[in-house]
């Protein structure tokens, strides 16, 4: 975590802006420390092509006044090497909402870069790759919202953060794959209409109780794997004799994938979970760069890497990182009619979650 202090953002290049300096043995010696910790995930030949465009995004944070939030599907050069907080939506949103910053990059798909803004009005907030979006938040709009909400008249409308500002300002309450199950059940009732993502509604429904009227979207990552495929993990592993694989799904996955897995629970959670249970030999049924991600933290776990990339979270690079504090593009707003009445959602479902627990954030 950075510890500089922040300053106004300058919106044009000017003399004090680092200069992109080519790779050295006076810079790979500087970095030295960084590289020992993620050489395990970040071969030595594309570190030499990484290490300038670090030190110069890390060099053109201070100048900037900003800070980069990472999602755990970013890759490890920007997850380990520039990124100052990182996590799922939900802790992306919270530190959005405290981050002492007058800039915020946002390392991830455009939905999150939409909720910072949201939280943050008066700051601003830039995304390296406008296009890099997401399918559930595509499948719905918000004129699909307010169809569902004249059919079912009185039934409160809880939407997962992977959606638009305009669908969040049609809504309730707002939840991530970490609170669904304690959004929903949260409000009390006996019926909700959850949306986009199908499969995380009905693991949400198979948890509560709770009727849930839902929307046919689903996440193109998650949806490919199958309860299949991690039998035959288990079968490819069952001959170990210091112990068989443990199999941590995201909720975001068919039933039949989550039937088969040990553990089942957001990003965050399946990082809790592996600090607290240390398994040996681990599949982690979620985007392949997370794997990467948690290997750095637990050197002494295998892990075996179901590789489903998520196209939209690789539009985010360490040069399109540069260009985008170099050049203060991309800058992401939001109707603030529209913000105001997407914020309520989204606070709503802040103050049920435990943002006390992350402290004051100051850069």
């Amino acid at each position: 975590m950075s510890a500089f202090s922040v300053s106004a953002p300058r919106k044009n290049p000017s003399a004090n802006i680092p200069a992109l300096a080519p790779y050295s043995q006076a810079l790979h010696e500087y970095y030295a420390p960084l590289y020992q910790r993620v050489q395990a995930v970040i071969p030595a030949i594309e570190w030499a092509a990484h290490l300038p465009y670090i030190d110069a995004i890390n060099r053109l944070k201070r100048e900037r006044g900003a800070v980069i939030l990472a999602h755990n599907y970013q890759t490890p050069e920007i997850f380990h090497t520039v990124a100052d907080f990182t996590g799922d939506s939900l802790a992306l949103a919270q530190y959005a909402a405290r981050a002492d910053a007058a800039v915020i990059v946002q390392a991830g798909v455009h939905f999150m870069a939409e909720t910072s803004k949201i939280l943050s009005p008066e700051k601003t907030v830039l995304i390296p790759d406008l296009h890099a979006g997401c399918s559930l938040a595509s499948s719905i709009t918000a004129a699909d919202v307010r169809l569902l909400k004249q059919r079912y008249p009185g039934v409160p409308v809880v939407t997962y953060v992977n959606t638009s500002a305009d669908v969040k300002a049609e809504t309730d309450i707002c939840c991530t794959s970490g609170n669904a199950v304690q959004v929903v059940e949260s409000l009390g009732v006996d019926r909700v209409i959850f949306i986009p993502d199908q499969y995380l509604g009905k693991y949400v429904a198979s948890k509560t109780g709770v009727e849930l009227i839902l929307w046919a979207g689903s996440c193109e990552v998650h949806e490919r794997f199958s309860g299949a495929e991690l039998r035959d993990y288990r079968t490819q592993r069952s001959n170990h004799v210091d112990g068989d694989i443990h199999i941590l799904a995201h909720p975001e996955c068919p039933p039949d994938v989550l039937a088969e897995a040990d553990f089942v629970g957001s990003t965050a959670a399946m990082v809790a979970h592996l600090d607290k249970q240390r398994p040996r030999r681990v599949v982690m049924i979620t985007e392949c760069s997370m794997s990467d991600n948690v290997a750095v933290e637990f050197p002494d776990i295998e892990f075996t890497r179901p590789c489903n990339l998520c196209p939209h979270m690789k539009r985010i690079t360490l040069p399109k990182i540069y260009e985008t504090l170099l050049h203060m593009r991309h800058e992401v707003t939001v109707d603030p009619a529209i913000a105001e009445r997407a914020r309520r959602a989204v606070e709503n479902m802040l103050s049920l979650s435990s943002a006390s627990a992350l402290p004051k954030i100051k850069v």
